[in-house]
Order: C-alpha cells, then sequence, then structure tokens
C-alpha cells in the first residue's frame, strides 16, 4: 500500500498487527518515525485505554438504607404541614444540639477518648470522599484500588500517630521490651509499609485503565494529606492540653450557627456562587458573635486544670498526669487599660489566653468558613448535595468538619509559634532515655551551663 493513500476503517487494524509486527524486527523506535500528514495514525494499545468521564457526576450515588434514613422519613411525616425551610431547620436545630451533647460527654470522658474518636471520625471522612470517587469514576473493579487506598490510610496513620506516642510515652515504651523495637525502628518499619503498597499499586495497574488508576492514586494521596495530616495535628493540639482542642472546635461550632441563624433570618446578599446559601449577613453576623462567644468562652476554660495540663506520662505513679502547675498563659494577669478606656476603668484582670483567643477566632470566623467554600467547590465539581446522609440535616462528616480541618492546622502552627514552652517533664524523660554514657555528658555540660 502506498503511503500517500488513506488507509480505510476496515483495513486499519490489519494495518496495526503488520506495523507491530515489523518493528518487532527493527531496532529504529516507533515514536521517531516521520508520518506523513495525510496518513491516519494507526491504532496503539493506549487507544484501548478507557478514558476518564468528561462530566463527572455522583448523582446516582446508592445510598444505604440504615436507621437514620428511617428518622428522617419520621420527622418527614411529622412536619409534612411546615415549609419545607422550616422543616430543614427544626431537622438541623434537633441534631445540632444532639452532636453537641455528645460532644460534650466525650470531653468529660478526657483526652484518650477524644483522640480515639477524632481517628474515627478521620477514618469515616476518609470513607465518604474515597467512596464519591469510585463512584463517580465506575472503579469498582480496578484490581486491589480499595484495599490498597485503606492500606495506604493505615500507613499514614502508623507513621504519623507513632511519632506522636513515640514523642509523648517514649520513656514508658522503652521499658517494654516487646514495643522497644517498635519505638526504635518506627520510621524504617512506617517507610517499608509505604513502599510495599507503593509496589502493590505498580503491579495492580491494568493496561486500559493507567489513566483512572493514577488519578485516584492521586486522589487517595490529597484525601489522606488533607485528613490524616490535619487529624494528626488535632490530636497533637489535645497533647498540648485539652483547652487547645475544645476552644478551636468550639469555635467553629458557634460560627457555623451563628452564621446560619443571621443568614436564616436576615440573609439577603449572596457571599459566594460556590454555596448560593451563604450570605454576607450570615458571615458578619457569625464572625461577631465567634469574637464575643470566644472571648467569654477562653476565661471560663482557663480557669480548669484538667483542660489547660498538657498530657503527659507520671512515671512515678505509673499513669497520665491529672495536674499541673498552669503555665503563664493561663494565670491571670493584669493589664493596665489604654486610653481612652482608663478614664473608665484604670485596670483589666484577664487570663492571658483571652487576648491569645482574639486572634483564634478572628481566624475561625474569617478563614475558617473557606473550609467549607472549598468543599462545597469539591461537590459541585462532582455534582453531589452532601458527601453523605449519616447526619440527619447536617449531611456526612466531611459536611460538618470541613472548616475543623484548617482551623486545627491553624491551633497546631499558632501553638508552637506562639504558645508553646518547654515541658520539664518531657525534658527529664528524654534524658532518661540516654545511654549512660551520654548522660553522665549531659549532666557535665549542664553543671558547666549552671556554674
Amino acid at each position: 500500500m502506498s503511503t500517500d493513500e488513506r488507509i480505510s476503517p476496515s483495513t486499519e487494524s490489519e494495518l496495526h498487527h503488520r506495523n507491530v509486527g515489523s518493528e518487532q524486527n527493527t531496532n529504529v523506535s516507533p515514536s521517531l518515525r516521520p508520518v506523513p500528514a495525510n496518513v491516519a495514525s494507526p491504532v496503539t494499545e493506549d487507544d484501548d485505554m478507557e478514558p476518564l468521564p468528561s462530566q463527572p457526576s455522583g448523582a446516582n450515588m446508592i445510598s444505604e438504607e440504615s436507621v437514620i434514613q428511617t428518622f428522617m422519613q419520621y420527622f418527614d411525616r411529622l412536619l409534612i404541614g411546615l415549609d419545607p425551610r422550616w422543616r430543614n431547620w427544626i431537622i438541623r436545630g434537633i441534631f445540632s444540639w444532639v452532636m453537641i451533647l455528645g460532644f460534650a460527654k466525650l470531653v468529660s470522658m478526657g483526652p484518650l477518648v477524644v483522640s480515639l474518636v477524632v481517628l474515627l471520625i478521620q477514618i469515616k471522612c476518609f470513607q465518604e470522599i474515597i467512596n464519591i470517587g469510585y463512584i463517580v469514576y465506575k472503579s469498582h473493579n480496578l484490581p486491589w484500588f480499595r484495599t490498597l487506598s485503606w492500606y495506604f490510610l493505615f500507613t499514614s496513620n502508623y507513621w504519623l500517630y507513632g511519632e506522636s506516642l513515640i514523642h509523648h510515652f517514649g520513656f514508658m515504651m522503652n521499658k517494654n521490651n516487646f514495643l522497644q523495637p517498635l519505638v526504635t525502628y518506627h520510621r524504617m518499619i512506617a517507610f517499608l509499609l509505604y513502599t510495599s503498597g507503593f509496589v502493590g499499586f505498580v503491579l495492580s495497574l491494568k493496561k486500559t485503565y493507567y489513566l483512572k488508576q493514577f488519578t485516584l492514586f492521586g486522589y487517595t494521596h490529597i484525601t489522606l494529606m488533607i485528613l490524616v495530616t490535619s487529624s494528626h495535628q488535632m490530636i497533637q493540639n489535645i497533647c498540648e492540653g485539652m483547652i487547645w482542642f475544645l476552644f478551636p472546635v468550639s469555635l467553629i461550632i458557634c460560627n457555623d450557627i451563628m452564621a446560619y441563624m443571621f443568614g436564616f433570618f436576615y440573609g439577603r446578599t449572596p457571599l459566594t456562587k460556590l454555596s448560593p446559601k451563604k450570605t454576607w449577613e450570615g458571615f458578619i453576623g457569625g464572625g461577631v458573635s465567634t469574637l464575643l462567644f470566644g472571648f467569654i468562652l477562653a476565661g471560663i476554660l482557663s480557669r480548669y486544670q484538667f483542660l489547660v495540663c498538657p498530657l503527659e506520662y507520671d512515671d512515678e505513679h505509673s499513669r497520665l498526669a491529672t495536674s499541673c502547675i498552669p503555665s503563664p498563659l493561663f494565670q491571670k494577669t493584669v493589664y493596665s487599660m489604654p486610653k481612652p478606656f482608663s478614664l473608665f476603668k484604670r485596670s483589666l484582670e484577664l487570663y492571658p489566653f483571652q487576648l491569645h483567643s482574639l486572634v483564634l477566632s478572628l481566624f475561625a470566623s474569617s478563614i475558617g468558613p473557606f473550609g467549607g467554600f472549598f468543599a462545597s467547590g469539591f461537590k459541585r465539581a462532582f455534582r453531589i448535595k452532601d458527601f453523605a446522609a449519616t447526619i440527619p440535616g447536617h449531611g456526612g462528616f466531611v459536611d460538618r468538619f470541613d472548616c475543623q480541618i484548617i482551623m486545627a492546622l491553624f491551633t497546631n502552627v499558632y501553638i508552637s509559634t506562639f504558645a508553646r514552652v518547654a515541658s520539664p517533664t518531657k525534658l527529664l524523660q528524654q534524658v532518661l532515655a540516654l545511654t549512660p554514657e551520654n548522660r553522665e555528658e549531659f549532666l557535665r555540660l549542664l553543671r558547666n551551663h549552671i556554674k
């Protein structure tokens, strides 16, 4: 056949097979051979690959029958006479109070229980986000991808949470013959675990699904980066003292509720196209309410030692320490009032943490909502209303905790920049973990420094 002749569709497949056979007998790479402009390109193996959907839609996500759906049907029948807007307001309000009371109960059970709940919420959020990818891209038949996604979640948590445990309880773990190797070789074990998953992914690649598999590989890792990192930082905040977890979470809850209330009753001006129901009235009203609420709440929480004391292990009593000498941040300080306020009151007694609370409240009310806008954009991209239907009137766990992600990260950065002080207990544990020779060298250096 002349190279100037056009290739008919009927002979295209035959030509492809001949080309493949001839390429096996030559050293010239097919990609380097010139192809005349008027010749149709032969079919390659890559043409068999299934493309990603041009308009991904999660509208057909399967809703699982559950007790929650039964509750929703019951409430709909009970409130059938009301306007749908008010019906949603009542359902949302009831379950908001249920979540607030449940949250208060968890806080009263101590930092370890709260840390475990944070981990469980992280897993649930991961499931909601990953399921969207599975359903939208119809990837149920991709080999091992569901298993590998959860495997990467496990390895990420093993690495980050292991680092936290070693940092806070390494001295105690080194005393245990079983745990000591896990402490010593933690990072190597974590790296080998991840590498095993990486190798497994490469081996699972399927010719016609390369693009889908690599897209979902990136989708999984972005999800891990956002969820695992933020939940790990949240638990780090808990270790600095329960107040660093309770206070930021309460700010986001307050801002969310008050923005909804102001928007519901006074909202007229749309705030962003990503979330049409959000209004400037709700945004401003929620912001002012959060600043006032945060200042008052900070003064109340600073009084309680079990909230302000960092999470430390008491080696003498073989248990977690429940009391401490509060840091200066949580001790009342007298401040001179600037002019012209000094005309009314010369001084004011406050906890320094109350001043820090203004910065945290400002971030929660101004930047925190952008976590929700990000989630709204994500849902619009995949054409879904909510991430799930787990919480009546609210959607899924991601719908409720989207703003908490960025708030937890900011709080951790704020602590390390402005609030963290050296802990004598942790320093002692690090010294005791040294070898006898290094311990003696440390004491010698310490005596010389003190002299």
